[in-house]
């Protein structure tokens, strides 16, 4: 059996409860190591092959699951954050399959939740924004046509915009392009969770200016969009004295402040 485990977005506590557990069980760990915690490999028992597919080809991640699966032995495949996101899983899944060789998934913390929480961010805020694009810039893997950076700044939704660090003027460029503001605000939060991580706020404009003024030039997230400044929102309608939900009534009370315009 093999496992795909999200390690979390950097902070070793930061893994799930489930993911610890089949770290713990694991007979066989290959781990990202360009991107995991190091200190994730700590919950490995006594005897557990560890191997860091940042050396490794896809094949010959392949060939460890295969031995492991042949000696009846379990594989934990140690992706960072969560692994749905740039995570290339589905290519390994397919061979599994193939092969015959059983498999599941067990989702992490990503980074772009981890960003939030550096900068105690909502990314959809009522009355600012409700959508969030989660994309990149083209580098050597190139990104559809149809999913160009301006055609989502062309909505105003909040982005989030992973593996482009080393392209800010470009980005600031066609996200200014496709219908941001230079002044939209914005941040740049560098090893999310982990314990140097960064953060910057600032806006569309000056993305490459701040980066370049901190020496963030690598793994970092850049956020975009009005909801990084957190002002102007209305308040949740669901917490709204004067909203009636499933578990409790809107007041008499409430119902005329709202239509006196005092809530």
């Amino acid at each position: 059996m093999v496992h795909f485990v999200g390690a979390g977005s950097g902070a070793a506590d930061l893994i799930t409860v489930r993911g610890a557990r089949l770290l713990r069980e694991a007979d066989v760990i290959i781990y990202a190591g360009s991107l995991v915690n190091p200190a994730l490999l700590e919950e490995a028992k006594e005897g557990c092959r560890v191997e860091n597919s940042a050396r490794m080809t896809l094949e010959e991640v392949i060939a460890v699951m295969e031995e492991a699966e042949a000696a009846g032995q379990t594989t934990v495949r140690l992706h960072t954050g969560d692994p749905c996101l740039y995570g290339a899983i589905r290519e390994q899944m397919d061979i599994l399959d193939e092969k015959g060789i059983s498999y599941d998934y067990c989702p992490g913390v990503s980074s772009f939740s981890g960003a939030a929480a550096a900068l105690n961010l909502e990314y959809t805020l009522p009355s600012v924004s409700q959508s969030v694009v989660i994309t990149r810039m083209a580098g050597r893997t190139p990104v559809p046509e149809r999913e160009s950076i301006e055609s989502f700044a062309a909505h105003g939704a909040t982005m989030v915009i992973f593996l482009s660090t080393g392209m800010l003027a470009e980005l600031s460029r066609r996200l200014v392009a496709g219908g941001y503001r230079e002044d939209t605000p914005a941040a740049i939060v560098y090893k999310a969770t982990w314990p140097d991580e960064k953060s910057f706020v600032c806006t569309v404009g000056t993305l490459a200016q701040t980066a370049e003024e901190n020496q963030i030039t690598r793994t970092a997230l850049i956020l975009v969009g009005d909801a990084v400044a957190h002002t102007n929102y209305q308040r949740s309608e669901l917490y709204h004295p004067a909203f009636t939900t499933g578990y409790r009534q809107a007041t008499a009370s409430s119902h005329a402040e709202a239509e006196g315009g005092k809530v």
